[in-house]
């Protein structure tokens, strides 16, 4: 998929927001787990729902939300 662009404008303000596609690798620019890489699993309109990784006891995934401004897509 293609880069998608929204364009917001609150109080006259434009905000650009890269969106990531389910499947991407994206990292995590803010918050505790910032730095962190993982693969977007649900694309939300305000969000995305990625896997950093497994539980080595349990073999569950672990998996977090990231609004759209606090991730880039990795390389």
């Amino acid at each position: 998929m293609a880069d998608e662009k929204e364009v917001k404008k609150d109080n006259k303000e434009e905000v650009s927001v890269n969106k990531a596609a389910e499947g991407d690798l994206i990292e995590i620019k803010k918050g505790p787990l910032k730095g962190k890489k993982g693969k977007v699993i649900v694309l939300r309109e305000n969000s995305v729902i990625v896997e950093i990784g497994t539980n080595s006891k349990t073999d569950e995934p672990i998996k977090t939300v990231v609004n759209h401004k606090n991730y880039k897509k990795a390389k």
